[in-house]
């Protein structure tokens, strides 16, 4: 009888946890402050009380004294992920990053390498707080009253995302990461700018493969906006459709929200733009968005990495980037011409200069990688991110209502000077796949 009273307290204490949406974390020693949850170098996630490190190994708990909250921390000579159950939603997250009595260097990305912060350097004895928006989501699909009423079609391979998983992962990076505290706290009022499209956009959880979805975060205010990415590898308008992960959109949807639309890689497989229904899907999700209340914003996909004799980028999405353009005339919404600043971005780079721009790498590069990867569609981090400040800039070129919300980590970005590859800075994560993402 006992047993099953502890069963049912387990059962009761997790469910509970399940559904709390606000949470103080304490990072460090011993020490707690009042109020917060202790969380030591051997706090290993456990589904009985809902968080946790994913992997305890490496990390340390180092106490300097004085504060409780900000005189110790939890650091680490490689990556580390700090997980928390909770229900999906839009959440900021308080972070204090620094040491005490030292130094400290952070990057910090959520779920599937999503960036947040970048290189956060703190001096001696500098404890700095920073704020991040984060958007959580389940494949469970549910109506107003959140009774579940279908669900999101999931691959295979995406089981394995960490933004599927009903957790919300914080991913700590960099030389020298030194985590104080962590403080979650629901939020109810940010614009949500949710992002459709194929591998181009996915927030792509392997390294060496990124898309510029998942660099889009770091370019705006936190609390004001969140970006909530719903791309898929080898998803087509019609794929989209069939596996539910537009009803999942237009259930959670806000007025005032952004609906972000591109697709093309995919879709050209299926024939030209009139013949795979892409236009007449295209205006109906145009019309749906509306009526909600939410802004529709097109995109035009990105060129391949495809050069002429002349060093000129070559069209090989027949007549899906002209055919975007006409849809924004005739329905009167906003265009992200990304097609036309990529091949602009592409031209200035030339063709060998490219390649450090997309997924091309010697054998043995990566961790069970024994063949060169050539890839000429799919980006790594230093092309994702190039490409997501020229997302940004057409935002601001444009002066789209958007532009007050960019934060002041973008600087004016010219696509005929890409940033130098050299100074790029981007500790990888532990995840690793040589697998091509689906899709071309």
């Amino acid at each position: 009888m006992k047993n099953w009273i502890s069963l049912l307290i387990v059962f009761f204490c997790a469910t509970i946890f399940a559904q709390q949406t606000t949470f103080k974390f304490d990072f460090g020693g011993s020490r707690v402050k009042n109020g917060f949850i202790p969380i030591t170098s051997t706090s290993k996630f456990d589904k009985k009380i809902g968080y946790g490190f994913m992997d305890i190994s490496g990390l340390k708990s180092v106490d300097n004294g004085g504060n409780a909250l900000k005189g110790d921390f939890i650091t680490s000579d490689k990556p580390f992920y700090f997980s928390v159950a909770i229900p999906e939603g839009n959440y900021n997250i308080i972070l204090n990053l620094g040491n005490s009595k030292g130094t400290s260097e952070t990057t910090v990305r959520v779920e599937n390498r999503r960036l947040m912060l970048n290189d956060v350097k703190t001096k001696k004895g500098e404890i700095l707080e920073k704020q991040i928006t984060v958007h959580v989501k389940d494949s469970i699909i549910r109506n107003q009253n959140g009774e579940k009423i279908g669900i999101v079609k999931l691959k295979p391979r995406e089981t394995k995302y960490l933004h599927w998983d009903n957790l919300l992962t914080i991913e700590f990076n960099d030389k020298a990461p030194k985590i104080c505290s962590v403080i979650i706290q629901p939020n109810q009022t940010a614009k949500t700018i949710y992002l459709t499209g194929d591998s181009t956009v996915v927030d792509a959880q392997y390294e060496p493969w990124a898309s510029w979805g998942q660099m889009l975060p770091y370019f705006f205010v936190p609390n004001e906006v969140v970006i909530a990415n719903y791309a898929e590898s080898g998803e087509t308008l019609k794929a989209f459709e069939d596996r539910h992960r537009i009803d999942k959109i237009w259930n959670k949807i806000k007025s005032g929200d952004y609906l972000f639309i591109q697709f093309g890689h995919n879709d050209q497989k299926a024939g030209n733009s009139t013949k795979s229904g892409y236009r007449k899907r295209l205006k109906e999700w145009i019309q749906k968005a509306k009526q909600l209340g939410a802004i529709p914003v097109l995109v035009t996909s990105m060129n391949r990495r495809v050069f002429d004799e002349n060093n000129k980028i070559v069209n090989t999405l027949d007549d899906f980037p002209d055919a975007i353009r006409k849809i924004a005339r005739e329905e009167k919404v906003d265009l992200i011409d990304l097609n036309a600043l990529s091949k602009t971005l592409f031209e200035a780079m030339g063709p060998e200069t490219a390649k450090k721009a997309f997924v091309h790498y010697p054998a043995n590069s990566y961790l069970n990688q024994p063949n060169a990867l050539a890839d000429d569609t799919h980006f790594n981090p230093y092309g994702a991110y190039e490409l997501a400040k020229c997302v940004v800039k057409s935002i601001v070129d444009q002066n789209l209502p958007l532009k007050k919300y960019i934060s002041k980590n973008y600087k004016n970005f010219n696509p005929n000077k890409p940033d130098d590859v050299e100074k790029f800075h981007w500790p990888e994560s532990v995840f690793m796949e040589s697998l091509k993402p689906d899709g071309n």
